[in-house]
């Protein structure tokens, strides 16, 4: 079945594009390098032709993983990468000034053995840095043919209109799933609005709506749901009910409950680009074929009611990873 194309800004992608950090972070040790190699190739097979990585992902081996891959392929994929979480003698650092930005995006461009990154975020928000001073540089790199557009990535609507103001803004990335609906309450509509492309990455809810059931307790040490609130008693348990309601929809909708999360986000924004990561080639398949599902009005009533924000236990982050980012809260989390 075809499937239309959506834009981010005058480029045309598939629906489903591959978020690339769990190759090599996130969710327990980065996947051995000729499998990660292999995936990559295999999704441009399939027909993915839109990647998303970032400087922070293996502290710069994410990149280097995409430019090993697919460099000879380049004209085939847009490629997406971020910069301000960065990294220096092995540990993490925040730093959004216009020198760190250029430089970043020149050690991109080398690890990526590309000559052109078509979309660059700016990864977080850097409360010592003006966006506008942020995206001044982002522009230079526009002007000097090093990147095509510009991103955010976790911020509010009101950065994104501050942002936008200096120069388009093509692309708002954002956490956006069933569990995880925070940017209904203002970047989506902003985003339509300015004719940004919204991009949800996790959603399929860092695997919590995945059909494999998930038991923290054997999360790998490493694994950040350590970290996150609904990964954790008495919240993981909580929404458990909300998982077999989901896995009834999906066997009769014929389709996984990963599909039936990532068609939801398809449906919920007509323009939105969401970008599943994984490390599983089954899981790469179901996740492009998603786009093919067509959800009826019905179905999707019933999903947006029995995951009403409300019903959600628990909060996204915990107050230290909130305050990393400034996208808008629900008044009860």
């Amino acid at each position: 079945m075809a499937v239309a194309k959506r834009k981010i800004g005058s480029l045309e992608v598939h629906p489903v594009g591959l978020g690339c950090m769990s190759l090599s972070s996130a969710y327990g040790p980065a996947q051995e390098h000729d499998d990660a190699i292999a995936l990559l190739r295999r999704a441009l097979e399939i027909g993915y032709d839109f990647f998303d990585t970032a400087t922070i992902y293996g502290m710069g081996g994410n990149e280097k993983l995409i430019g090993e891959a697919l460099r000879e392929r380049r004209n085939d994929f847009v490629l997406a990468s971020k910069c301000v979480l960065g990294f220096k003698d092995g540990k993490r650092l925040l730093d959004a000034s216009p020198n760190a930005i250029k430089q970043a995006c020149d050690a991109s461009l080398e690890r990526l053995q590309t000559e052109v990154i078509d979309l660059y975020y700016l990864h977080r928000p850097d409360r010592a840095v003006p966006i506008e001073d942020s995206v001044g540089a982002m522009a230079d790199l526009v002007e000097q043919g090093k990147i095509r557009m510009i991103g955010l990535s976790e911020m509010s609507a009101d950065e994104l209109r501050r942002a936008h103001k200096v120069h388009p803004i093509a692309a708002m990335q954002s956490e956006y799933s069933l569990m995880t609906r925070n940017p209904e309450i203002a970047v989506i509509d902003t985003c339509h609005e300015l004719g940004v492309t919204f991009i949800p990455f996790s959603p399929v809810g860092r695997g919590y709506l995945a059909d494999e059931t998930l038991d923290p307790s054997e999360f790998h040490e490493d694994d950040l749901r350590h970290t996150f609130p609904r990964f954790s008693e008495p919240y993981f348990s909580g929404n458990s009910q909300l998982l077999d309601a989901l896995r009834q929809h999906a066997a009769d909708t014929g389709c996984t409950t990963g599909q039936l999360a990532i068609a939801w986000t398809l449906a919920q924004d007509k323009s939105a680009i969401p970008i599943p990561g994984t490390t599983n080639l089954t899981h790469l398949e179901d996740n492009f074929n998603a786009a093919a599902i067509d959800l009826p009005a019905e179905l999707l009533a019933k999903l947006n009611e029995e995951f009403s924000p409300e019903s959600i236990s628990g909060p996204r982050y915990s107050a230290k990873s909130q305050a990393m980012v400034t996208t808008e809260c629900f008044e009860f989390e």
